[in-house]
């Protein structure tokens, strides 16, 4: 008879969860600092067409690129949200 010690379902307490890397958490932070500087570019567009400085097509192209980040980012939250609650209602 070949007798086995029982290993528990648990990770070994010498093993870390994992966590996010630093270069992960910068990447998020980068794409949000990346969308708000896009929306900085087209309220600077829209004031510089307001006083007279801007052109009609720099500050309607500044808002263009504003309106696709939003709704690149709005779809890929809007994602994040569907693929988290396929996770959480999984049964285990």
């Amino acid at each position: 008879m070949t007798i086995r010690p029982l290993l528990p379902d648990v990770p070994r307490p010498d093993t870390a969860p994992s966590t996010p890397s630093d270069r992960e958490v910068n990447a998020f932070a980068r794409a949000v600092d990346a969308v708000r500087a896009i929306f900085e570019d087209a309220q600077r567009a829209e004031n510089a067409y307001a006083s007279g400085a801007g052109s009609l097509r720099d500050a309607v192209y500044e808002r263009a690129r504003a309106d696709v980040a939003i709704s690149v980012a709005a779809s890929a939250a809007q994602r994040a949200a569907q693929a988290m609650q396929t996770l959480l209602s999984m049964q285990i």
